[in-house]
């Protein structure tokens, strides 16, 4: 007998989760000395907010065309 899966969905959307983490890193940031630790927490900050804009960008209707799949969004389109 296999055991089934536990298939829960998170509470928060995948870009609201992203948001609260580089929040919540920059926070914890804020409360520490210039040190490696607190350029690391700065780092993983940026790279949550990078993560949002990517996923941001991957979902967007603009970047589905329908006769030829995904396609790269124009100069214009990127903000």
């Amino acid at each position: 007998m296999t055991k089934k899966r536990n298939r829960t969905r998170p509470l928060l959307s995948f870009q609201e989760r992203l948001s609260n983490f580089a929040q919540e890193a920059r926070s914890a940031a804020k409360n520490l000395p210039p040190s490696a630790e607190r350029s690391d927490l700065l780092q993983k900050a940026r790279d949550g907010e990078a993560a949002a804009k990517i996923e941001r960008w991957l979902s967007s209707p603009g970047l589905l065309d329908t006769n030829e799949g995904l396609r790269a969004p124009k100069r214009d389109e990127i903000g």
